[in-house]
């Protein structure tokens, strides 16, 4: 199966190349050399390679600089991944684009499945909505796949923001009141390449497993990377509110994804913990994510 990757540098993109299985010929060029919004150029390197699937793992993902650049945010999030899709169309391959749980305001206060009305709350919500919708117009058996609080061993990231800040200072202030489901890239790329050889398509959800508020996870980020010496100290850290840390854009409270179709499909993740001692462990290691 030869699959290519956009956002090859990028978390998403370097878990994929690790968890390829032999019989898959992954290629996945870095921005510079594979630009999803310039259309021409993608949509050339795309006939070139003629892949069996192309996985769209480039996005803008600073999530309240977008309220400040909104053109710029739907462009790489909105429309490009029409274009890829259409000439993944053309070229005759499956598509599967990773979209967000942030497409959704976080008022259902239960797991919102994948056919749950969206209604995002910020710039970048909306503009990933955009490009699910320009995805699955493009190409009608595309497969979309949204996840949640994506973290790697490397790169920028909640895990390794707040290893930094724990050794740093003499207090960490995490917000308590918003909920998700902490993901690790390498169990999202696993799951990725099970769906893709599984022919899944239409909209699917997938984080590990179990639910946490961001307090909860620094928590085990501290705890655990303590247990593992990568801290010779730790700052407490202190739950507040959303509304003692104002941010630009405006964030879920509660974004849990029903993930039970995926899983009847591909099987059950890991826990969130449990991803979460394998990416310190690759840290101490010195592995890539």
């Amino acid at each position: 199966m030869r699959v290519l990757v956009t956002g090859g540098s990028g978390q998403l993109g370097r878990a994929l190349a690790a968890a390829a299985a032999p019989d898959v010929a992954l290629i996945a060029p870095p921005k510079a050399d594979f630009d999803i919004t310039d259309r021409r150029a993608m949509a050339r390197i795309i006939a070139e390679v003629a892949p069996d699937v192309l996985i769209n793992a480039a996005a803008y993902t600073a999530v309240d600089r977008a309220e400040r650049e909104p053109e710029q945010a739907m462009l790489v999030n909105g429309t490009a991944p029409g274009w890829l899709a259409e000439a993944a169309q053309a070229a005759g391959a499956a598509f599967v684009h990773v979209s967000t749980d942030f497409v959704f305001d976080g008022a259902r206060g239960s797991p919102y499945p994948p056919d749950a009305l969206p209604s995002p709350l910020s710039v970048y919500g909306a503009t990933k909505r955009a490009g699910e919708e320009a995805v699955l117009a493009a190409h009608p058996d595309a497969l979309v796949v949204r996840t949640a609080w994506v973290y790697a061993a490397e790169g920028q990231n909640f895990v390794r923001t707040m290893l930094r800040l724990l050794a740093e200072r003499d207090e960490v202030r995490v917000v308590a009141d918003q909920v998700g489901s902490p993901t690790h890239a390498a169990s999202l790329a696993r799951a990725l390449l099970a769906l893709v050889r599984a022919g899944a398509t239409g909209v699917q959800h997938w984080t590990d497993a179990g639910v946490a508020s961001w307090y909860d996870f620094a928590i085990a980020i501290r705890e655990e990377a303590l247990a593992r010496w990568l801290l010779a100290h730790a700052a407490p850290v202190v739950p507040i509110r959303t509304a003692d840390y104002p941010t630009a854009a405006k964030r879920p409270s509660c974004s849990v994804l029903d993930c039970s179709a995926a899983r009847a499909c591909i099987g059950l993740p890991a826990h969130w913990r449990e991803e979460l001692r394998v990416a310190l462990d690759m840290i101490v290691t010195g592995r890539a994510a």
